[in-house]
């Protein structure tokens, strides 16, 4: 596994919480970006990481920042560890035992007038678009268990579909939320072993699980790793399709990977379905030999055929080059979609560009990043009563190494490799870290 510095450079912590207001500008901040951008992602509350790889990295302490929009104006910037246990064990010893157990570091969601920190697999944190508030959620009684950090919203009907991992057999619960937050399926999934679920998608009807070849090995945490996961050869690599709201789940065997983010899936029609992914041939695989990582690949836009009435799949790579974090125009979720964005990966130490790839055609377009910077995910921010699907923006947090500090680059989502709109400039570092949210001024919790 590629060995990191991780307390130098685009990975580094902060070790503190500030509020930065009125920020320096360079170029013309569209009128219609009003509200805020945040960021979730890994900051051990003691300001310094222990280790020097990506499972070191993963499963710190959550830290949110937040990025004002408002009239024109880069208003504001915060940056905030999220109040749990982990938190207070460092900063606040004597609440620890009032806060709730949980990392929600990877993603943030809204739903049902509830804006959520995600974990992996914990229990989400209730939060503000301001992040002077958190706690448990109370529109998502049905949640407390935990869930994964990449729920999908369906943007007609507003259910929340997601999954969660069970420490006991059958392994897996699946579930639907309905647009309110009230629980309405909670289904047992049954599983061979405990599989690394991330991600899943949805169509208008159906859901996709994705249990593939890495899964749990807690002999792992006996030889000092930090998270018992790994590549298993004998774990067969399959996709279950299943109704929406209950049912028997088809499984269909694909060749050898790992998925970790799904782009969307969507129906073609009644036994027919698409898949978009980024895919890995290989992912956190051990060496017997000498109990270390190999290299992991760079991932592919994958794509997998569906036919469900006959049980077939056909599968294949969609566009040359590593990419990781795709996101699409949140509308098209479960729907047919044009556009997807993603970070570029040069190498697997690297994230460095923004690809924008355009299915009709078959053409990908760039927005490169300097040797040495590192960029965040793409998040598009629809143009308020914009008709197209890629009418909108991308906001894209970028590491400058030059200065130690991050930009938040403003793209037109329909033509990136002009370069940006405008740019924030923060007077400190953004760490890197793993998924955002645009919330709109009017949703503001």
């Amino acid at each position: 596994m590629t060995v990191f510095d991780l307390n130098r450079g685009a990975l580094a912590p902060v070790a503190d919480e500030v509020d930065v207001v009125e920020l320096r500008v360079t170029g013309a901040i569209p009128r219609e970006l009003d509200g805020t951008l945040l960021r979730n992602g890994p900051n051990p509350p003691g300001g310094r990481f222990d280790g020097n790889d990506m499972l070191s990295w993963w499963p710190e302490a959550a830290m949110l920042h937040a990025i004002a929009f408002d009239d024109g104006r880069a208003a504001g910037y915060r940056n905030r560890w999220a109040r749990t246990r982990r938190w207070a064990a460092v900063h606040a010893p004597g609440q620890a035992p009032q806060l709730p157990d949980t990392n929600p570091n990877v993603n943030v969601l809204q739903h049902a007038g509830e804006l959520l920190a995600l974990a992996e697999g914990g229990a989400p944190l209730a939060i503000t678009a301001a992040l002077d508030s958190f706690g448990a959620p109370t529109r998502h009684a049905g949640i407390d268990g935990g869930m994964t950090a990449h729920p999908k919203v369906d943007p007609v009907t507003g259910e929340l579909i997601l999954f969660r991992a069970d420490w006991r057999a059958p392994w897996l619960r699946y579930g639907v939320i309905d647009a309110t937050g009230v629980t309405r399926v909670d289904v047992e999934i049954e599983l061979g072993a405990p599989a690394m679920m991330h991600d899943l998608a949805i169509t208008e009807t159906r859901s996709l699980l994705l249990d593939l070849n890495v899964g749990y090995d807690f002999s792992l945490l006996q030889h000092g790793h930090r998270m018992p996961l790994r590549w298993h050869d004998d774990r067969p690599a399959r996709i279950g399709v299943l109704p929406r709201h209950g049912g028997d789940v088809r499984w269909f065997g694909v060749e050898p990977c790992f998925i970790q983010h799904v782009v969307n899936a969507y129906d073609c029609d009644a036994s027919c379905l698409v898949l978009d992914a980024v895919r890995y041939p290989s992912f956190l695989r051990l060496d017997a030999r000498t109990g270390r990582f190999a290299d992991n690949p760079v991932g592919e836009l994958w794509r997998y055929v569906i036919d469900t009435a006959n049980g077939l799949i056909d599968e294949g790579p969609l566009a040359d080059g590593g990419i990781e974090l795709p996101r699409i125009n949140e509308s098209r979720t479960g729907r047919g979609y044009r556009y997807l964005y993603a970070v570029e990966q040069p190498n697997n130490a690297e994230m460095r560009g923004v690809m924008r790839f355009d299915h009709a055609r078959g053409t990908t377009t760039h927005y490169a990043v300097p040797a040495g910077d590192q960029n965040g995910e793409p998040v598009f921010v629809p143009r308020p009563g914009g008709a197209d699907e890629d009418d909108g923006w991308l906001l894209v947090m970028v590491y400058r190494a030059a200065t130690d500090t991050s930009d938040v680059v403003i793209l037109d989502a329909r033509a990136i490799d002009a370069g940006p709109v405008a740019t924030v400039h923060l007077p400190r570092r953004v760490p890197a870290g793993f998924h955002g949210a645009w919330v709109p001024r009017e949703r503001r919790a």
